[in-house]
């Protein structure tokens, strides 16, 4: 059986610092408290996997939280696609084969959309799960393609545009997922957050 590992880029839950553009309208936190439900969420849909977790954090390491039990680390590189690249480098170098990678903004990826992206992996060559505001929440891979990493505009609406044009630049096959919503404004909170 494939060795198949799962990459979770997190940001650490600090007030002021998570769902920046949320909290322009809800303030703080509000965000902060949309932003630990999300990770919750992300949690769940996670922890029954069967694969091996790594979870990355965007600033320091957490030691005692909801990840224990998961792989940690920290995210390194100056950008989002170094971060991502080094990530997947990492896991790589340590023997995985199929790796997806997700973030934690989404809360309509679930267990069986993340299980369909590894399955996926065995037919094409990468896997994405486009967000509707024009990026990913989703990128599986079974080989480091540094080209998918570099000189992108992140958190555009061009994200997703890119990648396709150089997967096929490239000639690697490729499956899309389901769109799904991320939630980075007020208007993208489809579910009762509130008493969780």
């Amino acid at each position: 059986m494939k060795k198949n590992d799962l990459i979770l880029f997190v940001r650490n839950p600090v007030l002021g610092k998570v769902k920046t553009r949320l909290a322009a309208t809800l303030g703080d936190a509000k965000a902060l408290e949309i932003y630990r439900f999300l990770l919750k969420h992300t949690h769940t849909i996670t922890e029954h996997l069967d694969v091996d977790k790594y979870v990355f954090y965007a600033d320091f390491l957490e030691e005692d939280d909801l990840w224990n039990g998961y792989h940690k680390a920290v995210q390194e590189g100056k950008d989002l696609g170094e971060r991502m690249q080094n990530a997947f480098q990492f896991l790589f170098e340590k023997g995985a084969e199929n790796i997806c990678i997700i973030g934690s903004d989404c809360y309509a990826l679930s267990a069986a959309i993340i299980t369909d992206a590894f399955n996926m992996l065995e037919k094409k060559e990468v896997v994405i799960g486009p967000a509707t505001d024009g990026g990913y929440y989703l990128l599986g891979i079974k080989k480091l393609h540094a080209f998918l990493f570099k000189d992108i505009a992140w958190s555009s609406a061009t994200v997703l545009q890119e990648t396709k044009k150089r997967l096929e630049t490239y000639s690697l096959s490729y499956h899309l997922l389901p769109a799904l919503n991320d939630v980075d404004e007020a208007s993208d909170i489809h579910f009762d957050w509130e008493g969780s």
